[in-house]
């Protein structure tokens, strides 16, 4: 039986999960509506990318590392390709998109498996 607190843990990687796939899904469909070049998508990314720094650099538990260094690689790179993203022509947005979709979806995978597994 899973504790409350690991039952929460394993409902946000499954939303990350969900997210993967939706964005996966808006990248391969080229149903891209925003503006990839405006000033809240770079803040949006740059912070992405300084939150996933952070997650790295910030102490925790040792039974836990490798669910910090899942968090902070993904949202770093996530970050990394949502700033690419400003700076490509636009036949390669979908592609990007996609695959910033597969970096959650691993992130959610490797994140329920690493919840599952503990102890």
């Amino acid at each position: 039986m899973l504790s409350p607190a690991r039952l929460s843990q394993l409902l946000v990687e499954f939303v990350f999960l969900l997210l993967g796939a939706l964005v996966v899904w808006l990248g391969q469909s080229g149903r891209i509506y925003f503006d990839r070049r405006s000033i809240p998508w770079l803040v949006i990314s740059l912070g992405i990318a300084i939150w996933g720094l952070m997650a790295l650099g910030k102490p925790g538990q040792f039974w836990a590392r490798w669910q910090k260094w899942n968090r902070g690689v993904s949202l770093l790179l996530l970050g990394l390709i949502m700033l690419i993203i400003t700076r490509v022509p636009f036949p390669w947005v979908g592609r990007l998109l996609a695959l910033a979709g597969v970096v959650l979806l691993v992130r959610g995978a490797l994140g329920c498996l690493l919840i599952l597994k503990q102890r």
